[in-house]
């Protein structure tokens, strides 16, 4: 139809126009949302390259993914981006997953709260206090750190690959326990390793079996699967990497373990897990129990739940977990009560997810939060300096010392010049740094050795010593 100019002009008025003040009414919106996704950008402009690794992110409103991106590469040495469709090792977040198994059994009777842990793993040593599926939840069991444990034995992560029963016989092996249970919360892999072995052993699946048939599958999570085996091709994975001083180096798993770890997934799978916290696909009684604080025997509540650590964050209620493992960093963290997330997934050590995940709250969270108060500093006393010592007083510490609760692995002190040097299977020479008597350190390996003498304390023979590291304390080296 040909439009004469009054035709013409009451066509603009009657459809265009309308048009046009729509795009001006919504043009606002637009700009603000160019300007908060640029500001998210920023935070993540170190690896927004194709010279390094990066990470994936999925910020999620009212049950929809409202920003989703991938920064640097997936794969340095293939030329492959990230996206937010990769696969990434997420570590400790794995930990709500293998809870969520725990607390599926446990509803249907099968696995006691309070059952000491000897009736499942009954190969467990009998402690002066039981330790029960409840303190091995909520890290009040006192069991040293499995992982840290295996390490000390000279089992490295990204070449060694201890198997299942190797990572239950040293922790089989360990005489005492860090502190009696559920007098405190110390975070240890133990004890989510030890409940994916309840869940076999209840179940007779293997972890990932029960969790594809229960979680994963029902929510259409068709990327994410709990790795039980470090061969297996997985599709779209990203590789994990560290950096150094020649650069960028694989840093990649080869333990099998799983339950603290070992879940492997997408951003866009964890959205749909983040989901069913609202549609509650699963259960609202189960979703509700996995909030559930931990309680110390002096009946202070804890904020670590079902593999989930409930708090606040500048006023707002906060659900969150955290992952670290080998080139892998993991975030998850929910704003229940605005229907906010954000997943942040990464393939470099040196990113911190959490703290970026933070940070885009803040953004897009700025007219919610309210910043804490400033807590004057306080100065640190300082230590008195430590005399230094001879080469014949550090030679009584000299000798050869073997650990039955490390798999008998052996450890050897020797004294080069006026020095104490440890030897370990893996390690040719670690420097020892005098912090007190019979006292000594290795910062490079966070080790803390104390030295263990005869009756009769300051001059009596060297019998052996104990050796601490991150969650694992006090483990017993006899000298021979």
């Amino acid at each position: 139809m040909k439009l004469s100019p009054r035709n013409w002009a009451s066509f603009a008025i009657s459809t265009i126009l309308p048009v046009f003040l729509i795009v001006l009414a919504v043009a606002p919106a637009f700009l603000a949302a160019d300007e908060t996704t640029d500001k998210v950008d920023k935070l993540f402009a170190a690896w927004d390259k194709t010279t390094t690794p990066g990470a994936a992110l999925a910020v999620i409103k009212d049950g929809k993914i409202i920003y989703e991106r991938g920064y640097g590469m997936a794969k340095l040495e293939d030329g492959i981006v990230n996206t937010p469709d990769k696969v990434f090792d997420i570590g400790s977040v794995s930990k709500q997953f293998t809870a969520t198994c725990v607390a599926m059994l446990i509803r249907e009777g099968k696995i006691g709260l309070d059952d000491d842990i000897r009736k499942y793993i009954p190969e467990m040593p009998a402690y002066e206090k039981p330790i029960t599926v409840n303190h091995l939840l909520h890290h009040t069991s006192g069991l040293r750190d499995y992982n840290a444990l295996l390490s000390l034995a000279g089992f490295r992560p990204e070449s060694d690959s201890p198997t299942v029963e190797e990572s239950l016989e040293v922790i089989r092996r360990q005489k005492k326990l860090n502190y009696t249970p559920g007098e405190e919360y110390s975070y240890t892999n133990t004890g989510f390793f030890l409940l994916s072995q309840i869940v076999e052993r209840v179940s007779g699946k293997s972890l990932n079996a029960f969790a594809q048939e229960r979680i994963f599958k029902p929510l259409g999570m068709t990327k994410t699967l709990f790795q039980d085996d470090h061969t297996q091709i997985i599709k779209d994975r990203a590789t994990g990497y560290s950096r150094g001083d020649k650069g960028f180096a694989i840093s990649m798993s080869n333990w099998d373990e799983t339950g603290d770890g070992n879940v492997y997934t997408t951003v866009r799978d964890l959205y749909l897990w983040d989901q069913a916290f609202y549609t509650n696909v699963l259960g609202k009684d189960l979703m509700d129990m996995l909030h559930t604080q931990g309680v110390l025997n002096s009946g202070k509540k804890i904020d670590y739940a079902f593999g989930l650590v409930v708090s606040d964050y500048k006023g707002l209620k906060v659900v969150e977990h955290g992952g670290s493992w080998v080139g892998f960093r993991a975030a998850l963290v929910r704003f229940p009560e605005q229907k906010f997330s954000v997943v942040i997934l990464a393939n470099l050590d040196s990113i911190d997810p959490s703290g970026l995940a933070f940070k885009v709250a803040d953004i897009y969270l700025a007219g919610l939060i309210k910043e804490p108060a400033k807590e004057e500093t306080k100065k640190e006393a300082k230590a008195a300096p430590v005399k230094a010592m001879s080469a014949a007083e550090l030679g009584v510490y000299a000798g050869t010392y073997v650990s039955e609760e490390l798999l008998d692995t052996r450890y050897v002190i020797s004294v080069d010049k006026d020095t104490l040097v440890l030897k370990t299977r893996d390690v040719a020479r670690a420097p020892l740094k005098a912090m007190a008597p019979d006292k000594f350190t290795q910062p490079d390996y966070g080790l803390n050795i104390e030295f263990v003498r005869e009756r009769g304390g300051k001059g009596a023979k060297v019998t052996g010593f104990t050796v601490s590291v991150g969650r694992a304390a006090g483990i017993v080296f006899v000298k021979r």
